[in-house]
């Protein structure tokens, strides 16, 4: 079955790129907001949720594409790179402050319930930073 697009905007309450961008790109930001755990070597990006010694999961994504201060796109192992999911900033002409667009694909069936965790991340992505 295809998987369908979807994405989900939040208007975060910044008006400096350098300061959003590193929490989309760099393990460190990364791990603020999205897993307990992040590690990056080349262009491949391992993610762990969860305590290691315990219960946990462990994914692994690839940088496909990257206009640094703009969006990074990743695709996760074994999934095509057709099925990414992507992080995007742009400014809001009215406010002036930064937009984050998120883009990913989930099959039909699962797309609510991707929609939460995204949800989810960018309450813990707020609680952490402000943002």
């Amino acid at each position: 079955m295809e998987k369908r697009r979807f994405s989900i905007e939040k208007e975060l309450r910044c008006k400096s790129a350098n300061i959003i961008w590193p929490l989309l790109s760099t393990p460190e930001g990364l791990a603020k907001w999205i897993a307990n755990e992040v590690e990056r070597n080349g262009d491949q990006l391992q993610f762990t949720w969860g305590e290691v010694w315990s219960h946990h999961e462990i994914r692994t994504a690839s940088v496909v594409e990257e206009a640094r201060g703009e969006y990074i796109r990743y695709s996760w192992e074994n999934d095509s790179s057709e099925d990414f999911w992507e992080l995007r900033i742009e400014k809001s002409d009215i406010t002036g402050d930064y937009i984050l667009i998120i883009t990913d694909h989930a099959l039909p069936e699962d797309v609510e319930s991707l929609e939460t965790i995204w949800e989810s991340n960018l309450e813990r992505l707020h609680h952490t930073t402000g943002l």
